[in-house]
């Protein structure tokens, strides 16, 4: 509208727009559509007469304390949860250094045979459940066939490596 260059009756259309806009009618009308989508999606009715507009006065009556029930949209979804940190102490930790080494003698070993070889080592501390931790436990059997196959433990550095 500040631009010298428009027409006079396109400005005089444009204040005309601008004087009509009510923000408030406007959020109650896009809530109504949203009311009207979910209620289509859920198939929750048969018609949208089942969806009725509130009077201006009610919606108006109700920010007043909309902000009290969090997320006001139908559309909301909750978030999800955070992920559960761990909350015992790691059966394994104290014998990372020399489950390393065993796997660094003999690195075609696998997650079980390191486990039987705990369990000989430790008799009844480590128990057959603890298999599955173990598992995840050795990481190293990627760093190491990186190493026997590019001279190197570090992906990044053997992508380089091949790279020039």
């Amino acid at each position: 509208m500040e631009n010298p260059l428009t027409a006079a009756a396109v400005r005089a259309k444009l204040a005309q727009m601008s004087a009509q806009l009510d923000p408030v009618r406007l959020l109650s009308e896009m809530r109504t559509a949203q009311q009207r989508l979910v209620a289509s999606a859920d198939r929750l009715s048969t018609s949208d007469s089942a969806v009725t507009e509130p009077a201006l006065d009610q919606f108006l009556s109700s920010l007043r304390t909309a902000w009290n029930d969090g997320e006001i949209r139908p559309t909301a979804k909750p978030r999800p949860k955070q992920k559960r940190e761990r909350r015992r102490p790691d059966p394994l930790a104290e014998v990372t250094h020399e489950r390393r080494s065993w796997f660094e003698e003999e690195p075609w070993q696998t997650s079980r045979e390191l486990l039987a070889r705990l369990q000989s080592e430790y008799p009844e501390k480590y128990p057959d459940l603890l298999l599955r931790t173990l598992q995840r436990r050795v990481t190293w059997g990627k760093e190491k066939a990186h190493e026997m196959v590019f001279g190197t433990t570090s992906p990044g550095t053997a992508f380089r490596a091949m790279t020039g």
